[in-house]
Formats: C-alpha cells, sequence, structure tokens
C-alpha cells in the first residue's frame, strides 16, 4: 500500500519534476532577451570604447560580403526588369519601367535582399564563432582576465551590423539599377543618362529614410539574434552548430516581420 502511494505522488508531480512548462520558459526566454539588449544600450554607447575592434568586424560584414551582395543585386536588377517588361508593354508603358525598378528597389527589394542575405552569412557567422568561444571557455577566460566579453564581443559585432548593413542596402540598390541599365540598354537601347533621370524622379525623401530605418533595423536584429544565440550557446560542438543555424533562422523570420510592419507603418505617410 506504502509503494502505491509512493507511486501516485511521484505520477502526480511528474510534472513538477520536470521544471517549468513550455509558457514559462518562453517568458523566461523573452526575459533573457530583454536583459540581453538592455545590456547592450547599457555597455554598448559607454566607455571605454572597442574602436579597432569595431572597424575589423565592420571589415568582415561589409568587405566580406561585398561580392555575394553585388553578384545577388545584379542579377535581381536584370530578372525583375526582364520580368516587369511584358505586363508594361501590354498597355504601352514600358518607358515607366526605369521608374518602376527604382521605386521596387530602394522601397523594398534592396533592403530585404541585403537583410536575408546578410542573416545567412554574418548571422550565421557571428553566432558559431561566439558559440565556439562559449563552448572553449574562451568568453570565461576574458571575464577572468578583467575584460569584459560582452562590451569587446557583443557590443562591437551589434553596432557593426547596425552600421554597415544601411550602407550595403544603398550598395545592393545601386548595383541593382546597373543590371537593370544593362537590360533595358540592350532590349530598347536607353541611354544611362535618361534612364537614370527617369528611374531617380519618383523617388522620394521618404522612401529613402524608410529604406534606411528598414536597413537599421535589419542590421540590429541580425547583430542582436546572432550575438545572443552564440553567446548563451551551450552542449559542446552541438550547441555551436544549434547556435548557428537558431541565428540565421530566427533572424530571417524576424526580418519578414519587421517588413511587414515597416510598410504598414509607411504607407500611412504616402497616402
Amino acid at each position: 500500500m506504502v509503494r502505491l502511494k509512493a507511486r501516485a505522488y511521484c505520477m502526480e508531480n511528474k510534472e513538477v519534476a520536470k521544471g517549468p512548462g513550455k509558457l514559462a520558459r518562453m517568458f523566461l526566454t523573452l526575459y533573457d532577451v530583454y536583459k540581453f539588449i538592455a545590456r547592450f544600450f547599457k555597455e554598448g554607447f559607454l566607455p571605454p570604447y572597442e574602436a579597432k575592434e569595431l572597424f575589423r568586424q565592420c571589415y568582415e560584414i561589409g568587405y566580406r560580403s561585398a561580392l555575394l551582395i553585388s553578384t545577388t543585386g545584379f542579377i535581381t536588377g536584370i530578372v525583375f526588369t526582364k520580368q516587369s517588361r511584358p505586363s508594361l508593354s501590354e498597355f504601352g508603358a514600358t518607358s515607366w519601367l526605369p521608374s518602376l525598378v527604382g521605386i521596387a528597389l530602394l522601397r523594398t527589394l534592396a533592403p530585404l535582399l541585403t537583410g536575408l542575405i546578410a542573416a545567412g552569412k554574418v548571422g550565421s557567422s557571428i553566432g558559431a564563432e561566439l558559440g565556439s568561444m562559449r563552448v572553449t571557455e574562451q568568453i570565461d577566460a576574458m571575464e577572468v582576465s578583467a575584460t569584459n566579453p560582452f562590451k569587446f564581443l557583443v557590443s562591437t559585432r551589434v553596432l557593426a551590423a547596425t552600421i554597415t548593413i544601411p550602407i550595403l542596402t544603398f550598395y545592393t540598390a545601386m548595383v541593382g539599377m546597373l543590371g537593370a541599365l544593362l537590360n533595358v540598354s540592350l532590349s530598347e537601347g536607353t541611354s544611362a543618362k535618361a534612364f537614370f533621370q527617369s528611374s531617380l524622379e519618383q523617388i522620394t525623401f521618404l522612401d529613402i529614410t524608410a529604406s534606411t530605418i528598414k536597413a537599421i533595423l535589419f542590421g540590429f536584429t541580425i547583430g542582436m539574434v546572432g550575438c545572443y544565440q552564440g553567446y548563451n550557446s551551450s552542449k559542446g560542438t552541438e550547441g555551436v552548430g544549434k547556435a548557428a543555424n537558431s541565428a540565421v533562422v530566427i533572424a530571417m523570420f524576424l526580418i519578414f516581420i519587421e517588413e511587414v510592419v515597416s510598410v504598414q507603418f509607411f504607407g500611412l505617410f504616402r497616402g
């Protein structure tokens, strides 16, 4: 009888023994994320500044991503122009093609394309790098040696991504316009001067502002997600791979969410 009562007690308290439930774990994770972001704003803008490491991270994120972004942006400009021409030609409005390409690239394609590419390349790199440092206890060694690992590793990478992604966004738009110019020139013989005059005359200050703000949000999201996943990784080499994979998936998901929200928000000002 005592054994049966003990078994029943264990069954009743089985869920308690497992620890917090899924909902509780979700709120605990959100709280950890909040503390991580708050710590960045607390330490990222206060001295001492890691300027050398910040410039190095800008180089790693910007320069080393330029080739992939150049290729993708150029191909996007060609393909978008080629696919848009038949629809416009049905209404005899092929002269609007440069304006259409310019608005589409600057408003949506360039920020979104740059953000997704950076999430895949930069986010995974940051997650894997910090994850391997956590697993091999290099971060713990920095803390023991009186170095602030959060400021040196996290703050510099988040700031570098926030600074670099807007620059890469406008670079992507420029390269995409060159691809569109090549397609239009070969198909219709339009000069470069006429193409850029037509494409830029419809672009407003609001378009440039919206693209800049979106790119800043995307860069901050990529840097923060990659650093959070890598800085808090565990379970050896398995944790490193999981941190890199989670950084990419979560960053891309958040970028799409931010894109939808920003389109709705800036649409209110366009009328």
